[in-house]
């Protein structure tokens, strides 16, 4: 993969939902279009971090298979870093799984970043933000 497109109305999304979540990470996933190379976000799923650490965030599994069996194209997901950059983390490292999936970060600062793992790092997407995408 090599292009990640987000509107700028789903980037906004996902700040209010970090700000909300603050001091915990918020988290989610995304709907989204495959275009050639590139992936295009749609929609996007806000879910529970069911994670019990305040620091870490994990998606209810269930959320998930709810959404591919409505035949959803789940193409990622996004959670935040309260307190950091918008990078992975070592943790993120020990959950990530190799596949065209894209992890959508959101650091402390409202910046954001894509990356896909390429099953042994997280490679950096190149991403742009587009009016196509819309709020669910």
């Amino acid at each position: 993969m090599k292009a990640f497109a987000i509107g700028t109305e789903l980037c906004a999304q996902i700040a209010a939902e970090a700000h909300t979540a603050y001091p915990r990470e918020c988290c989610g996933l995304i709907e989204g279009v495959r275009e050639g190379e590139a992936v295009r976000a749609t929609t996007l799923h806000p879910t529970s971090n069911i994670a019990e650490a305040q620091d870490r965030f994990e998606i209810d599994p269930r959320e998930q298979f709810r959404l591919m069996r409505e035949g959803r194209d789940v193409v990622g997901c996004y959670h935040s870093h309260p307190n950091g950059r918008a990078a992975p983390s070592a943790r993120d490292a020990e959950y990530a799984f190799a596949g065209d999936f894209i992890w959508l970060i959101a650091g402390a600062t409202d910046s954001l970043a894509a990356y896909v793992w390429d099953g042994a790092r997280f490679m950096s997407v190149a991403m742009t933000r587009d009016g196509r995408s819309r709020a669910p």
